[in-house]
C-alpha cells in the first residue's frame, strides 16, 4: 500500500516530512503514528490506515514532496518484499511487491512529479479508505480560480496539467466565466501548449547576487510558510484594488474599564485571576460589533456576486516563526470580552505550534493586525483573500487635544488604518464602518452589552 503525502488545505499544494516515528522494517497497525509533516500553515501527525511492514521511506525526515505523492510504501508484512530493518530506500527504488491487486496495475510506482497516469491506472478501481471519507488525490493539478478571477473545474485542471495547456489562454464556455473539460481538449485538439513562463520584471537571482558578490552573506531557503506569504500577498496587491482610511480613536475611556475588569476578575484559591483583558480583546470585540451595524461591509468579494455574512468571523494576526497566520475568532459578535480572551490565548498558542485545523484559520470577511505592542504608530496592512477588509492598529500615545472649553488636555490616542477592497467596500461605507469601530472603543461600555 502506497502511504500518500495527505492535503490539509484547498491551498495546500505540498508538505514537509519532519520526522519519521517509524523505520524501514518496522510493523505497523493502523492508527500508529507515521511521520510528522509541516505545511505553510500547520504541523500534523499522520497516521497508518492499514496495517503491515513499512517496507520503504521514500521521502526522508526534512524533505519536501507534492501532496500525493508517495512518501513510503506499507507491504502486506509477508517479508517477501520488505527490505532489511532500518534501511531507508532511495528516492527512486525499486518497486515493491504488494498482495495481489484488485486490477492490472503499473508494474512501478509513478515519480512524485509525473503528470501523465496510464490507462491501466486509470481504470484501476479505487480502494476506499476507511479512515477518510473523501480519497486523496493522487496529485495537486492547481487552484480552481485562477488569478485573474476565472473559474476553472476539476477535470479541466487535470486534462489541462496532464496536456501542458495554460490555462490563462483559454477562453471558457462554462457559466460564470468558468473553463470546462471540453474548453481544454478544444485546445488540445488545436495543439496549443502552455507558453513558456514570462521573465519576471525585477532582476534575477543572479543578477541579485552579483550586487553583493564582495559582501559576506548567507542564503535562506524559502520555507512553505514564507513562499505561500509572498505568493498570496503579490496576489492580493495585483488583483484587489485597495483604498486606505486612517483615524485616530480615544481609549482612555476603554483603558480605565479594561482596569476595572481585571481588578474585579475572580481568582482561585491560589489568588490567579479568571481572566486579564487586553487592549487587544477590546478591538475584536468593537471590531466585531462594528461588522454588524454596517452590515454592507461584512462581506466578501466572489466574483460574480458579493457574499454578505449575518455573524462576525474575524481573522486575528499572529506572528510566528518564520511569518505570521490568520486564526478566526468566529461569532466574535456574540462572545463576551473574557471568552474572547480566553480563545484568542489558546488560538495563539496552537498558531505558534502549527497545530491549527484548516477551519480555524479558513473563512471570515475581515481581520485585525495589530503591531501596537511593538510601538508601531500606524501603518497600512495588505488584504488576505478572501476578505474584504483588513483593520490595522496602531500603539496607544498621549497627545494634546483642544477641549470643548476652548483650553488643551491629554488624552489617550491609538491610530486605526482600514484596508478596503474597492469591489466591495466604497468610501462612504468604509468610513461608515470606521466610525461605528471608534463610537464602540470611545463608549466601550456599550460592548458589554
Amino acid at each position: 500500500m502506497d502511504v500518500l503525502m495527505p492535503q490539509l488545505g484547498e491551498t495546500v499544494a505540498e508538505g514537509k516530512i519532519t520526522q519519521w516515528f517509524k523505520s524501514a522494517g518496522d510493523a505497523i497497525k493502523p492508527g500508529d503514528n507515521l511521520f510528522e509533516i509541516e505545511t505553510d500553515k500547520v504541523s500534523m501527525e499522520v497516521p497508518s490506515t492499514s496495517a503491515g511492514v513499512l517496507a520503504e521511506i521514500r521521502v526522508a525526515a526534512g524533505e519536501v514532496a507534492p501532496v500525493g505523492a508517495v512518501v513510503a510504501v506499507i507491504a502486506d508484512g509477508t517479508g517477501a518484499s520488505a527490505p532489511s530493518a532500518g534501511k531507508t530506500a532511495s528516492p527512486t527504488p525499486a518497486p515493491v511487491k504488494q498482495s495481489p491487486p484488485p486490477a492490472a496495475a503499473p508494474s512501478s510506482p509513478a515519480a512524485p512529479s509525473s503528470v501523465a497516469t496510464s490507462p491501466a491506472a486509470a481504470s484501476a478501481p479505487i480502494k476506499l479508505d476507511p479512515f477518510f471519507e473523501v480519497r486523496t488525490p493522487d496529485r495537486n493539478y492547481g487552484p480552481a480560480r485562477l488569478p485573474g478571477g476565472m473559474r476553472v473545474t476539476p477535470l479541466a485542471r487535470r486534462l489541462a496539467a496532464q496536456g501542458g495547456i495554460d490555462l490563462a489562454g483559454i477562453s471558457p464556455s462554462g457559466p460564470n466565466s468558468r473553463i470546462r473539460a471540453r474548453d481544454v481538449e478544444t485546445a488540445l485538439a488545436s495543439g496549443e501548449r502552455a507558453a513558456p513562463a514570462a521573465t519576471s520584471a525585477g532582476p534575477s537571482v543572479e543578477q541579485i547576487k552579483a550586487l553583493y558578490r564582495d559582501v559576506p552573506f548567507e542564503e535562506v531557503p524559502l520555507d512553505g510558510m514564507r513562499r505561500t506569504i509572498a505568493t498570496r500577498l503579490v496576489q492580493a496587491t495585483q488583483t484587489i484594488p485597495h483604498f486606505y482610511l486612517t483615524a485616530d480613536v480615544e481609549i482612555g475611556a476603554l483603558i480605565k474599564l479594561r482596569e476595572q475588569a481585571n481588578t474585579a476578575a475572580p481568582k482561585d484559591a491560589d489568588g490567579n485571576p479568571a481572566f486579564k483583558l487586553s487592549v487587544n480583546d477590546f478591538v475584536i470585540k468593537a471590531w466585531a460589533a462594528a461588522l454588524q451595524r454596517v452590515p454592507a461591509a461584512n462581506a466578501v468579494w466572489a466574483e460574480d456576486r458579493i457574499l454578505r455574512f449575518g455573524r462576525s468571523d474575524i481573522g486575528i494576526a499572529v506572528a510566528v516563526e518564520g511569518g505570521l497566520i490568520t486564526p478566526l475568532m468566529r461569532n466574535a459578535d456574540t462572545k463576551t470580552l473574557s471568552a474572547i480572551s480566553q480563545e484568542m490565548k489558546e488560538l495563539s498558542a496552537r498558531a505558534r505550534a502549527k497545530k491549527l485545523k484548516p477551519d480555524e484559520y479558513q473563512g471570515g470577511s475581515s481581520a485585525i493586525s495589530n503591531l501596537g505592542m511593538y510601538g508601531v504608530r500606524e501603518f497600512s496592512a495588505i488584504i488576505n483573500p478572501p476578505h474584504s477588509t483588513i483593520l490595522a492598529v496602531g500603539a496607544a500615545r498621549r497627545q494634546a487635544i483642544e477641549t470643548e472649553a476652548g483650553g488643551v488636555a491629554f488624552a489617550s490616542v491609538m491610530s486605526v488604518t482600514l484596508s478596503c477592497d474597492h469591489r466591495v467596500v466604497d468610501g462612504a461605507l468604509g468610513a461608515e464602518l470606521l466610525a461605528a469601530f471608534r463610537g464602540c472603543v470611545e463608549q466601550p461600555v456599550t460592548m458589554l452589552v
